[in-house]
């Protein structure tokens, strides 16, 4: 009963990490229409930018601050200089063009970083364990159990209570008529992929204590991120939730009690929805 409960909080919070990183997708394809394939690639980036500002400064906290800003500086640079002019064409341009930015992120850290792999430790403040029910668990795990919501309640506010969150939300509805009252589309879309790769960076940044920062990172976070998507339903927030929730427990129980199924789970979990609600859980009804 004990390694029940701490896999299921084990897969909350592996949850919690996947929506931190798959909320940003989201965001980015309901607003621009853009499948970011290099949304792994940045997420490899915040851990990376993480490590190296921990290594500078010292402090976890300011590294936390620090990484995500650098990493949506970034990706505000790709999108002006290389998602802005294939708006509107074929989704397959887009997901090639997102391709080959990940292939030169890879390349990059590599060249920067090297091939090896690197350790962030977690604060002082959070690194330790606590006792729960007869069995201990890692307090920087709980921290992120307990960022998640936050996060999501945060945004849910942002976009449902502020003058930009209601300028987003208009744009990502007509953007022709956003226009047409002032809205300038082009800096706001710039906002909405910085804010997205923003999101994708605080993801690399809190998984770096859990996880050896190295340059195939970033693969395996896209395609759980993608699946996550598929299945709350394209530029669903609550389905974004949803999803991440319900892989993080798959992949958590999986690993007890169908060890050598765990890698085949989240596939067979897609195929799953795809064949009984193929626009997701939380598809906007048209």
């Amino acid at each position: 009963m004990n390694l029940f409960f701490m896999n299921l909080l084990n897969g909350i919070s592996l949850g919690m990490l996947l929506f931190l990183i798959s909320i940003g997708l989201t965001i980015i394809f309901g607003v621009l229409g853009v499948l970011n394939f290099a949304h792994g690639s940045l997420y490899m980036l915040g851990a990376y930018f993480c490590f190296q500002s921990v290594t500078l400064f010292h402090n976890f906290w300011l590294a936390l601050l620090v990484a995500p800003v650098v990493v949506a500086l970034i990706g505000g640079t790709i999108e002006m200089a290389l998602l802005r002019p294939v708006y509107g064409r074929d989704i397959s341009v887009q997901l090639l063009l997102t391709f080959g930015i990940l292939l030169v992120l890879d390349d990059a850290v590599r060249l920067i970083w090297g091939s090896g792999y690197h350790i962030v430790d977690a604060p002082p403040l959070l690194n330790g364990v606590v006792h729960l029910y007869g069995f201990t668990y890692p307090v920087y795990s709980l921290f992120i159990l307990v960022m998640g919501p936050l996060i999501g309640m945060g945004l849910w506010g942002f976009f449902r209570f502020t003058l930009w969150g209601k300028k987003i939300r208009a744009a990502s509805m007509d953007r022709e008529m956003a226009a047409g009252i002032g809205i300038h589309v082009n800096r706001l879309f710039t906002g909405v992929f910085m804010f997205g790769t923003w999101l994708a960076g605080i993801g690399g940044a809190l998984a770096s204590p859990l996880r050896a920062v190295g340059p195939s990172m970033g693969e395996k976070i896209i395609i759980e991120s993608f699946i996550v998507v598929v299945i709350g339903g394209l530029g669903s927030f609550p389905g974004a939730f949803v999803g991440a929730l319900i892989l993080g427990i798959i992949n958590a129980y999986g690993a007890q009690f169908l060890p050598r199924m765990t890698m085949a789970l989240p596939y067979i979990l897609l195929a799953i929805i795809l064949i009984t609600k193929p626009h997701g859980l939380f598809a906007a009804k048209s």
